[in-house]
């Protein structure tokens, strides 16, 4: 029955959604996770340059990872055909309110949408459900809110939460008709509060990117740094819990966290890497990609991606072991392009590496060991150490293809031209050749060939063995 008194329409009208965790008391958020499966037909075609797209069950199992990774217990979840998106819910009217009694059935406080919502298809779900309402963007936004552990990171994470909320004003507050400010004669009524918030945002993130310019300012000296020390970089790279901080922690003896959980590991790690030949290089470690990672978190965590943009050579990691693997390379080349990486370009600074090949059977081993040959790929396993002298052998393959190894023995009294080398190359091995003269087995990138040949003579520069 439609109430009648003007007082209590206008409570209907302007009740807000529950709060997420209310109702917690010591335990979890009840969460409903729904994943829309939008039909097609209609002229509506996927979007280009993804062959292999994610099954709906797929999406709705990885939306169900994504809220426990923020802890949240999950209820129900399931998909929701929708043949024709309505402007201001979404769904049609009558799968709305079917959706709303599964809630209140389940208790929950919160929806998880995997799919984009606008502010006001948000604003009417929460309204309709009487739950919060998160879409994807958002979801994401609070799993990295809740990994970041450094200064840099929250920055990161603070930035791309007010990119994201400046256009959701709307559904945020309950007075933004009121007007605030002015006299009514000088110019009409002052700035309104939606106004006033968003303003107060604005200069908000203007502080925090000429903090994160800072950052980046920090992390460019710190590469700069790193050149002087003759060692190349390598960055991983990677959809999120392929097990880039399980390979990270195994050849570098590293303890970054490493759980089987999306998004465990958010701040970058930077180890030494020891190689077979004698050689070292630089092995940073970074966040998992995401099919449809919000844009606002790419630029906004572009500070820390600065570490792959700078790497000598990029590791994407892969695990070949999930049916989705194909589409999720499609998802993390996409991430790097709009990066600036194109891997079609640039074959020689990217090499995939196929991880959990220990959760293959004995014949989807075989068949994987040939595809990877074929695709110039390394299959290897993290837990298991399988693969690691292969993988190893071609990150110093492809690290040093550019540099040349030559031998030099120097004399006692050349002290300055041994500083130099030390500084400037790298020294793979050493003996001693009596008379205080020392034989150096070097890698010297070419630009700084030409250098060492005058301070010690072309002559003395034979190319090792």
């Amino acid at each position: 029955m439609r109430p009648t008194d003007p007082r209590e329409l206008k409570r209907k009208k302007e009740r807000v959604p529950r709060e997420t965790g209310r109702a917690r008391k010591g335990g979890r958020a009840r969460a409903v996770v729904l994943a829309p499966v939008l039909d097609l037909r209609g002229g509506r075609r996927p979007p280009k340059g993804r062959p292999s797209e994610r099954s709906p069950q797929a999406r709705l199992d990885e939306a169900v990872g994504l809220a426990a990774a923020i802890d949240l217990d999950v209820k129900a979840s399931g998909l929701v055909p929708v043949p024709n998106p309505r402007p201001a819910t979404l769904f049609g009217s009558g799968k709305v309110e079917e959706l709303a009694g599964l809630i209140r059935a389940e208790d929950a406080e919160l929806v998880i949408v995997d799919h984009p919502l606008t502010p006001v298809q948000q604003r009417n779900l929460e309204t309709a459900w009487d739950a919060k309402v998160l879409d994807r963007t958002g979801l994401i936004l609070e799993i990295f809110g809740q990994r970041a552990r450094t200064r840099e990171g929250r920055l990161q994470v603070e930035l791309a939460h007010l990119v994201y909320q400046k256009s959701r004003l709307v559904r945020s507050w309950t007075h933004l008709e009121r007007q605030r400010g002015g006299f009514g004669f000088l110019g009409g009524p002052g700035e309104t509060q939606i106004e006033t918030d968003r303003r107060l945002i604005g200069e908000r993130i203007d502080v925090i990117r000429k903090e994160l310019d800072q950052v980046k300012r920090t992390r460019f000296l710190h590469r700069k740094s790193r050149e002087r020390v003759p060692y190349r970089s390598a960055a991983l790279v990677g959809y999120t819990n392929a097990g880039k901080s399980t390979l990270f922690n195994a050849l570098t003896g590293a303890s970054v966290l490493a759980e089987s959980m999306l998004f465990a590991t958010l701040d970058p790690t930077i180890r030494a890497l020891s190689l077979p030949g004698g050689s070292k290089a630089v092995l940073s470690d970074t966040v998992g990609f995401i099919s449809d990672l919000p844009t606002t978190l790419i630029a906004a965590f572009r500070a820390t991606l600065e570490e792959v943009l700078q790497a000598d050579l990029i590791l994407h990691v892969r695990d070949i072991a999930d049916q989705a693997s194909l589409s999720q390379r499609e998802d993390v080349n996409t991430v790097l392009a709009e990066l600036g990486i194109n891997a079609e370009e640039e074959p020689e600074r990217l090499m995939e590496v196929w991880n959990k090949a220990d959760l293959l059977d004995a014949d989807g081993l075989k068949r994987a060991e040939k595809e990877a040959k074929r695709a110039g790929a390394v299959l290897v396993s993290a837990t298991t150490g399988y693969g690691f002298k292969t993988l190893l052998a071609e990150i110093e393959k492809r690290l040093n293809r550019a540099r040349d190894t030559i031998e030099i023995a120097v004399r006692p009294e050349e002290g300055s031209l041994s500083n130099w080398i030390y500084e400037n190359c790298e020294v793979v091995a050493r003996s001693d050749l009596g008379e205080g003269i020392t034989s150096l087995r070097i890698r010297v990138a070419p630009e700084k060939r030409e250098r060492l040949a005058r301070l010690a003579g072309p002559a003395r520069l034979h190319a090792a063995s």
